[in-house]
């Protein structure tokens, strides 16, 4: 009976607690922007938390963001980015001719390391670098490269993107989201030379090989937000490093970056910012450029980061059952968090509910889950954590036999055979009585007879 009633109880705590890491959410604290992109996210880099998003997951042409992408599967394809030379073919500068898309001038014959074509793509947004190493991948086949490109997008958990190109040329079919490439720039992140490509202003492209080779030219950076000395400085923002820009009349003006001040760093996805106006008209003004600076310098200003919980930090306390003096177990958070909130918030602003049994039985293990607490600010949920055992606690045998034999005493089929046997007892003395009354009566009746 005591394993059967210890097997239930297990069933109903183990139903009871959750066990989770602590997790990122977004914020999105709403800051009071007026912006021109059509779908934005903004992350903390040192969280991971989203504090701003608009139509994170509306489906948008990426344009040239698609070459963050091509990036990827390059450098997971090509081990020796540095030593791996291309010779640049006429058929992939042929695919190109008339699309008016931009280029980094590479030429027909010449022979380039993949790490020169990741920059020529990468710094001028070269089309002509990226079909380069498309073909180069593909060997020979670019759509066995997207194939590639569209596998690895899933593997990153992205689900509004489909590549259909590795430059991101107009195509219907091929869109991706502000989320999903949050997900692919992070990623991109992790890559040899990848921040250190996007965030130059400019690039010298030498051919190693080739009837250019030796001859250099001087390449600039797509991303005006990185010049000071580009537009007048319009768009100059001074902590801004990289990553891509991208733009057709379809997908309007777009823009991947990142920002770094103060401790704080920022990863900035803005799409669709218009390109054209509605008379067809081209816009002039870079929008997207214009929304990212906006956004980081309401980050930077605006929001800082707080100690919500630390380890040492008692969150409350659950009843506990078998120990000796002991009716209550303390819990901890089993890490510290911190989060990304607007300055001035106290942490005792945020809301702690808690998730955990009614009660515990001893023993119980110092640092033991127990259950889950949600944090939340403004009815936003910024992560769950996991609440453990603050000390150790060892099991009275004495109290744990008792309530055994209580529960035994207690439980229904305990009961009902108790029932039972004193209705058994009962009736036998019963019919005991009755048979005695009869035979007394008839002893009494051969008695009379003999007389």
């Amino acid at each position: 009976m005591g394993k059967k009633f210890f097997a239930l109880f297990s069933a109903l705590l183990a139903f009871c607690i959750i066990l989770a890491p602590a997790a990122a959410h977004a914020a999105n604290f709403s800051p009071n922007l007026s912006l021109h992109s059509d779908a934005v996210e903004l992350v903390n880099l040192d969280t991971g938390t989203t504090v701003y998003e608009k139509n994170p997951s509306k489906r948008r042409e990426p344009a040239s963001l698609t070459k963050i992408m091509t990036y990827i599967v390059a450098a997971d394809h090509i081990k020796d980015l540095q030593g791996t030379r291309i010779t640049v073919t006429k058929k992939i500068l042929d695919e190109l001719s008339g699309t008016g898309s931009s280029m980094a001038g590479i030429q027909v014959g010449d022979v380039a390391t993949a790490y020169q074509l990741l920059n020529c793509m990468m710094v001028p947004s070269g089309n002509d670098a990226a079909l380069t190493l498309a073909d180069y991948v593909g060997n020979g086949d670019v759509n066995k490269f997207v194939d590639m490109m569209n596998e690895k997008a899933k593997a990153l958990g992205c689900t509004n993107t489909h590549f259909t190109n590795p430059h991101g040329l107009h195509d219907p079919n091929h869109y991706t989201s502000a989320a999903d490439l949050i997900k692919i720039t992070r990623y991109a992140m992790t890559k040899p030379y990848f921040m250190s490509i996007c965030s130059q202003t400019f690039y010298t492209y030498k051919p190693v090989g080739g009837p250019n080779a030796g001859k250099s030219a001087t390449l600039s950076s797509t991303n005006l937000m990185m010049n000071r000395n580009a537009a007048d400085g319009k768009y100059y923002y001074v902590y801004t490093k990289g990553i891509k820009t991208g733009h057709t009349d379809e997908s309007g003006y777009c823009l991947v970056s990142t920002a770094s001040a103060d401790g704080y760093s920022y990863l900035c996805v803005v799409l669709g910012a218009p390109a054209v106006d509605q008379s067809g008209a081209a816009v002039p003004t870079h929008n997207e450029m214009l929304d990212t600076a906006a956004l980081y310098r309401w980050a930077l200003r605006s929001l800082e980061l707080k100690q919500i919980v630390g380890t040492n930090d008692t969150v409350g306390e659950i009843k506990l059952n078998y120990a000796w003096n002991k009716d209550t177990l303390r819990l901890q958070a089993e890490k510290s968090y911190s989060a990304v909130l607007p300055k001035g918030i106290a942490a005792s602003s945020i809301i702690l509910s808690k998730n955990v049994p009614r009660s515990i039985d001893a023993p119980v293990r110092k640092g033991q889950v127990v259950g889950t607490a949600t944090l939340s600010y403004a009815n936003e949920k910024l992560a769950t954590v996991n609440l453990v055992a603050a000390e150790s606690v060892d099991r009275s045998e004495l109290l744990h036999t008792t309530d055994i034999v209580k529960t035994i005493f207690t439980s229904t089929w305990f009961l009902v055979i108790a029932s039972l046997i004193v209705f058994l007892v009962v009736l036998y003395i019963v019919l005991a009585i009755i048979y005695n009354r009869k035979r007394k009566k008839l002893r009494k009746v051969k008695k009379y007879r003999k007389m």
